[in-house]
C-alpha cells in the first residue's frame, strides 16, 4: 500500500484503482472470516429475523433450551457463536443487513457470508467514491485515497471478516458530502443511519451542536431526530430495550482486548484496591471522553467545514485509547475519516493493529506485552507527529 502511495504521481487513475480495489476484495469471497465469529452471530440474528422472531428477546442458549436442537442454519451456526449468553448488542438498522442476508442464505452458511460480502463490498465502492469526491472538494491529492482503498486492515476486516464499520465509514462520509453541498436535511438524515449502525457515531454530536455550521439548522436535527427515531423504533416494544442495554453494560464491564491507557489504569487499580477496577474504570473513561468531545466540540466551534474531519478524528482516538477493548476493525471510520485530515495517527494505528491477531493463535486468547508495544508505539508516533510536533507540515504528504 504505502509502496503504490510513494510510487504515484499526483493523478491517479480512478477507474482503475477502483477495480484493482474491487479485485483484491473479490479475493476473499473464497475464504471463510477468520479471527472473528461476529458473521456467525450475523447471520444467526438474521435467521431469527426470518423467522419472525426478535434477536433481542432471547439469548441464543435460550433459543436453544426452548425450541430444542435447531435444524438448518441456526444448528450450523451456533457452534460458532461466540457469545451465545448475550443479547444482540447489535442496532435494528444493523439488523436489517442481517436479514437479508438470512433471507438469501436458505439455510446455507457459505451463502449467508457470500450474501453479507457482496452488500459490504457495495459499501466499500460507495466509500470509494464519497472519497473521491471528497478529495476533489477539498482539494487533495487523488492518491490520498491508496491509504485507505489499499489498506490490508480495511480489506481484511470489511469484505473479508464481515464488520460494518465500512458502512458506518459510508454514512459519516455521505454526511460530510452534504454538509458541503449546503444539504443539511440530507446531512442529518446520513449521520442518524451511521448512529443507527452502531452508537458510537453519536459521540459527534457536541461537534454538530456547537459547530456554527449546523447548530441552528433546524432541517439538519429534524431529519437526524426522525432517522433517529425510527432506526430505533423496533427495540421499543417489550423488554427488547432492556436486553440491548444489558448486553451494552455487561459488554463494557467485563470484556478486554487490545487496549492502550486502560491497561496503564488497570495496573494502577490493582496496585490501589487489589482487584480489577474494570466496571469502575470504563465508566470513568466514558465519563472523561464524553467532557472531551464537549469541551473540544465548543473550542472547534468556528472550526471550517475543511476542519471538521479532523475533529471528529481527534473524538474518535479520545474514545479508543480509553476503551477496554479496541478490535482492529473499529479504527476503520476514524481510518477514513483520516484520509480527509491527512494525519498520521489511525493510519500508523492501522498498520500495528495487526500485531493484536497474535493473540488469536493462542486458545484462549492471550495478549503479550510486547505485540502491545509495537502497536502503541506506532500510535504515540502517530499522536506525535499528528499534535506535538512544533511545525506540523501536512502530514501523510510524503
Amino acid at each position: 500500500m504505502l509502496g503504490s502511495y510513494l510510487l504515484a504521481g499526483e493523478e491517479v487513475n480512478f477507474k482503475r484503482l477502483l477495480l484493482l480495489g474491487v479485485v483484491l476484495r473479490g479475493c476473499l469471497f473464497i475464504f471463510e472470516p477468520n479471527w472473528s465469529e461476529d458473521g456467525a452471530r450475523f447471520l444467526w440474528d438474521g435467521e431469527l429475523l426470518r423467522q419472525g422472531q426478535n434477536p433481542y428477546g432471547l439469548t441464543p442458549t435460550q433459543v436453544r433450551e426452548r425450541q430444542g436442537e435447531q435444524s438448518g442454519l441456526g444448528a450450523q451456526l451456533f457452534q460458532d457463536l461466540n457469545s451465545p449468553n448475550y443479547y444482540s448488542v447489535y442496532p435494528p438498522l444493523n439488523q436489517a443487513f442481517f436479514w437479508l442476508g438470512a433471507l438469501v442464505a436458505q439455510g446455507s452458511v457459505a451463502q449467508g457470508y457470500l450474501a453479507l460480502r457482496c452488500m459490504l463490498l457495495l459499501g466499500e465502492i460507495g466509500v470509494f467514491y464519497l472519497l473521491w469526491g471528497l478529495l476533489v472538494r477539498f482539494q487533495i491529492p487523488g492518491k490520498q485515497i491508496l491509504l485507505y482503498w489499499f489498506n490490508p486492515l480495511v480489506i481484511l476486516e470489511v469484505v473479508g471478516n464481515l464488520h460494518f464499520e465500512g458502512i458506518i465509514l459510508l454514512f459519516l462520509l455521505a454526511t460530510l458530502l452534504n454538509l458541503s453541498r449546503q444539504k443539511l436535511g440530507w446531512s442529518g438524515a446520513f449521520w442518524g443511519l451511521a448512529v443507527g449502525m452502531k452508537l458510537l457515531p453519536f459521540l459527534l454530536a457536541p461537534v454538530f451542536f456547537f459547530w456554527k455550521g449546523v447548530r441552528t439548522a433546524l432541517q439538519f436535527w429534524g431529519m437526524a431526530a426522525a432517522v433517529l427515531v425510527l432506526a430505533f423504533l423496533p427495540i421499543v416494544f417489550g423488554n427488547a430495550w432492556e436486553n440491548f442495554f444489558q448486553s451494552l453494560q455487561l459488554y463494557q464491564g467485563k470484556f478486554e482486548f487490545n487496549a492502550s491507557l486502560y491497561y496503564l489504569f488497570r495496573a494502577v487499580g490493582y496496585e490501589l484496591a487489589g482487584f480489577n477496577t474494570i466496571w469502575y474504570l470504563t465508566k470513568i473513561g466514558m465519563v472523561i471522553t464524553l467532557l472531551g468531545a464537549v469541551w473540544i466540540s465548543w473550542k472547534r466551534s468556528n472550526a471550517s467545514l475543511f476542519e471538521i474531519p479532523g475533529v471528529w478524528v481527534k473524538l474518535y482516538l479520545i474514545y479508543f485509547l480509553l476503551q477496554s477493548v479496541v478490535h482492529p476493525w473499529y479504527l476503520l471510520p476514524g481510518l477514513g475519516l483520516s484520509i480527509l485530515s491527512r494525519q498520521w495517527t489511525f493510519l500508523l494505528w492501522s498498520f500495528g493493529a495487526i500485531f493484536s491477531y497474535q493473540a488469536y493463535s493462542q486458545n484462549p486468547v492471550q495478549e503479550q506485552a510486547l505485540f502491545l508495544g509495537l502497536e502503541y508505539g506506532l500510535v504515540l508516533l502517530g499522536l506525535y507527529m499528528d499534535y506535538f510536533r512544533k511545525k506540523r507540515t501536512a502530514t501523510l504528504g510524503l
